[in-house]
């Protein structure tokens, strides 16, 4: 076998064994939208304590919060996320391929839906409890079959669901602690295409006994989408955290907040699914075994934050808010995926920075029975340029926010919310030469202004 084919073999077979699902991750991106008093000032909200909500900003708050509330929130979120191809290529025959047929995949975006709930109580006048319910990180992107990007993604879907039990004590006047723990459940699907052209051809090239079986089951073409099968791996599991948080009203009209949100780990456990293997790939051995059913395991540490936070009173109608977070998102170097038939593991390299998020928020109360809101944020994308791939086309973005409090009784409030992200044109580059990719081709085009809108409304109750 000469050492071109015996690459080409090497590399095709290894791809083939992971089921090209090598972007397989349970971080996705973070989900802001944790209350909805909260969107109206994109998200300046670590020493805000206006309602429920305040046990996810900064547990410390909940000292802030008489008697009994509860808050209960639903956000609509629209992503638009339309690729366009720009001369992504197979990876047969080398050095360069063939163009890669399929559309550009549709809008992968898709319609979210993410409710978060919160209930505090005040025990004595310095202590009080609280739990809450909600979703930190997600992700949800699925492009149309046939698409140009099939055998990089086709669908990817991650649900996280945290429960956060918590408590805060009232130090003094001025100062309040608080923390949580965070029991978080991960669910996660992902799927791609699988080019069984090029799998049959690649083997050929190092067995060239096996050209005929290609021949005779259509696996002549490399990209050929008629003749392609899909994996689809799932997983999830349960991880453990916490939460720690402090403000101190530093002036009776002004306070500051500080909020820590330890790392997480997931160990996903789960199994790999093949559609549409060709039939003549149960006489092959190293073929069959590669596309065979199988348990799965993934591992990945969601990332530790840290938030500072403003909150001045400017006057009985006007008060404004700033916000600074940090995410450690550099912990996400890789990500491995191990196969419980011996199948080697697959390993994404993701080298993901640490990001910050600076937003800016004011409130306004024209009268009694409303307050107004806005805000503007810049939220930094942890995601490299050489590293972005379809599963999350993520870029920086820019906030604009909205929102209104409206007092129905002396105990009960409506908030409403709306915010549009901006978010960067972001591009793709995914060559072939890079060894997850070897077997998918290459992937080149771009997302140009992908942006993201959220519609929210919050109930909100004192007892």
């Amino acid at each position: 076998m000469n050492p071109t084919c015996r690459a080409v073999f090497s590399v095709t077979v290894g791809i083939a064994s992971t089921g090209c699902i090598s972007n397989v991750h349970a971080a996705g991106f973070q989900l802001f939208e944790q209350s909805v008093s909260g969107l109206g000032t994109s998200f300046a909200s670590t020493a805000a304590a206006e309602d429920a909500s305040t046990l996810w900003w900064n547990p410390a708050g909940m000292s802030y919060l008489s008697g009994t509330n509860f808050s209960l929130a639903g956000h609509i979120v629209k992503p638009t996320a339309k690729f366009e191809n720009q001369g992504s290529r197979t990876f047969l025959p080398p050095p360069t391929g063939l163009p890669l047929s399929g559309g550009n995949g549709g809008d992968a975006g898709g319609v979210a839906f993410i409710p978060n709930f919160y209930l505090t109580h005040g025990l004595t006048d310095r202590l009080s409890l609280g739990v809450g319910v909600n979703s930190p990180f997600g992700l949800t992107t699925e492009y149309d079959d046939g698409w140009v990007g099939r055998y990089h993604a086709l669908k990817s879907a991650l649900l996280i669901v945290n429960i956060n039990p918590a408590i805060a004590w009232k130090i003094n006047d001025t100062f309040s602690v608080g923390g949580g723990l965070n029991l978080q459940y991960a669910k996660a699907e992902l799927s791609s295409a699988v080019d069984f052209s090029t799998v049959c051809l690649g083997a050929a090239a190092a067995a060239p006994a096996l050209g005929p079986l290609c021949g005779a089951a259509g696996l002549t073409v490399p990209g050929n989408a008629a003749r392609d099968g899909k994996g689809t791996v799932d997983g999830d599991d349960w991880g453990y955290g916490f939460n720690l948080g402090a403000m101190w009203q530093i002036v009776p009209s002004t306070r500051i907040g500080i909020a820590y949100r330890s790392s997480i780990s997931q160990d996903l456990e789960g199994t790999v699914k093949y559609d549409n293997v060709p039939a003549a790939f149960a006489g092959v051995p190293a073929l069959s075994a590669a596309f065979s059913n199988t348990g799965a395991k993934a591992s990945t540490d969601l990332p530790e934050s840290v938030s500072l936070g403003l909150n001045s009173q400017i006057d009985e109608r006007w008060a404004l808010m700033a916000d600074l977070t940090w995410t450690r998102w550099s912990r996400f170097e890789e990500l491995r995926v191990t196969f419980n038939n011996g199948a080697r593991d697959n390993v994404t390299t993701e080298n993901w920075d640490d990001s910050f998020r600076v937003a800016f928020g004011a409130s306004y109360k024209p009268a009694n029975a409303w307050t107004l809101r806005a805000g503007v944020a810049y939220d930094q994308s942890p995601v490299p340029d050489d590293f972005r791939t379809p599963r999350i086309p993520d870029q920086d973005r820019t906030w604009l926010s909205f929102g209104a409090n409206w007092k129905l009784t002396q105990n009960a409030s409506l908030d409403f919310g709306y915010a549009h992200i901006f978010v960067k044109s972001a591009s793709i580059n995914q060559p072939a030469s890079r060894a997850e990719n070897n077997g998918r081709g290459t992937l080149i085009g771009k997302y140009d202004n992908p942006s993201v809108d959220i519609i929210s409304i919050q109930y909100n109750h004192r007892f």
